[in-house]
């Protein structure tokens, strides 16, 4: 039975847990996650956790902040003068924003609002956190 390798195309069902037990993701009820292995189109943890998994495998695998989204950067975290928004628009904390940057989009969380400034984070919202996943390989193209 063939495993997986760097190249394959995999389809794989996951459900992903903090250490505190809450689910903060799964695949259970819609269709697997599709992705080629070490193509850089899912977390390294994530890639590297399927190599050599056969069909029909599951595992369990737990992802320090270095496999997953990295650690999280205080200084992603910076005031953005209010006028740069939207007339009419009133940013809220835990609001999240998309801009492009010349290395891609960017994902901006509203972390706190003051009478000066809104302060934004940049920081994935999954940054600084592991991560417990279980994963079933359903398919290898």
């Amino acid at each position: 039975m063939a495993s997986v390798t760097t190249g394959s195309k995999v389809k794989v069902h996951y459900t992903g847990k903090f250490d505190n037990g809450e689910i903060f993701d799964s695949s259970s009820e819609t269709d697997p996650l599709a992705f080629e292995v070490g193509a850089g189109q899912v977390i390294s943890g994530f890639d590297n956790a399927v190599i050599d998994m056969k069909v029909g495998e599951t595992k369990e695998v737990r992802l320090l902040e270095d496999e997953a989204y990295g650690p999280y950067n205080d200084e992603m975290v910076f005031p953005a003068d209010p006028s740069q928004f939207d007339s009419g628009l009133t940013p809220e904390v835990g609001q999240q924003f998309q801009t492009e940057t010349d290395e891609g989009t960017l994902l901006l969380t509203v972390k706190e609002i003051n009478d000066d400034a809104i302060i934004l984070d940049a920081n994935h919202p999954m940054a600084g956190k592991t991560l417990n996943f279980l994963l079933e390989l359903v398919e290898i193209d």
